[in-house]
C-alpha cells in the first residue's frame, strides 16, 4: 500500500509539475488575465474535469505559479547574497539587485505576473506572503547587518520621516530589525528603486534610450547604497 501510495505522489507531482510549465506559457502568450484551466487541460490532452483534481479553480493555480514565481526570486536572491562575505554589506546588496534583475529579465512573464498589473477579480491568500518576503528578508538582513556594524553613513540631504511614519516603520521591522525610523525609510526607497528600475527595464521604458542597461543599472545601484549610507 506504502509503495502504492508513493506512486501515485509521483504521478501527481509530475502531472501538477506539467499543469503548471503549461500555465506558465501561456502566461507569456496570453497574459494573467487569459489564464485558462480548459486551454491548459487541452494541451495536456486531459477532460477539462480531470484538471479540477489539481487545481480545482483558475486561481488557486494562479497562486501555485505565484508561489513558484517568489520562490524562484527569493531562492536567487539568497543565493546571491550567500555567495558575498557577511562584512560585504555593499556587496551583498549589489549582489542582491543583479540577482532580481537577472531573474526578471530571464523570466519576463513571471516576474510581471508578481510585479505587474493586478489580475481582474484575484485575490492572492495568505498562503502567498512566505514565499513573497523571501527576497525582502534577505536584504532587510543586509540593512540590518550594516546598521549594527555601525557601516551605514548616509548623506545629509533628506529630512526626517514624518511621525506618521512611526507606525509603517514598526510594521517593516518584521523584514528590517533594530533599526531607527530613518534607515526605515531610506531603505525602502532604495528597495522600490531596484524594483522600479526593473520594471522600466522590462516594460519597455528604456528602449531606444537606454543602451548599456546592466552598466546603468549597477551605477543607479551603487547610488542607491550611497543613499542608504553604504560605503563604496
Amino acid at each position: 500500500m506504502s509503495s502504492s501510495r508513493t506512486a501515485r505522489e509521483r504521478v501527481r507531482a509530475e502531472l501538477t509539475r506539467e499543469i503548471t510549465d503549461i500555465a506558465r506559457n501561456q502566461l507569456a502568450t496570453d497574459g494573467a488575465a487569459g489564464l485558462s484551466l480548459r486551454a491548459v487541460a487541452r494541451e495536456m490532452g486531459m477532460v477539462s474535469s480531470a484538471i479540477y483534481r489539481y487545481f480545482p479553480s483558475r486561481d488557486d493555480l494562479l497562486t501555485a505559479l505565484i508561489i513558484d514565481g517568489y520562490n524562484a526570486v527569493g531562492e536567487a536572491v539568497e543565493n546571491a547574497d550567500a555567495a558575498r562575505p557577511r562584512e560585504d554589506h555593499t556587496g551583498r546588496w549589489l549582489a542582491v539587485c543583479h540577482a532580481v534583475r537577472d531573474w526578471a529579465l530571464a523570466h519576463p512573464h513571471e516576474y510581471a505576473l508578481l510585479y505587474g498589473s493586478p489580475v481582474p477579480g484575484y485575490q492572492a491568500p495568505m498562503d502567498t506572503v512566505a514565499a513573497a518576503i523571501r527576497d525582502t528578508t534577505v536584504y532587510g538582513q543586509i540593512v540590518s547587518d550594516a546598521h549594527r556594524a555601525g557601516a551605514l553613513n548616509p548623506p545629509g540631504i533628506c529630512p526626517p520621516p514624518p511621525p506618521s511614519f512611526g507606525d509603517d516603520a514598526s510594521r517593516v521591522r518584521a523584514v528590517i530589525s533594530e533599526v531607527p525610523d530613518d534607515v526605515i525609510a531610506r531603505a525602502l526607497i532604495v528597495w522600490t528603486g531596484l524594483f522600479g528600475w526593473v520594471n522600466f527595464e522590462l516594460f519597455g521604458q528604456f528602449n531606444n534610450v537606454i543602451l548599456d542597461r546592466t552598466t546603468a543599472f549597477d551605477h543607479s545601484m551603487r547610488c542607491h547604497a550611497a543613499f542608504l549610507g553604504l560605503p563604496l
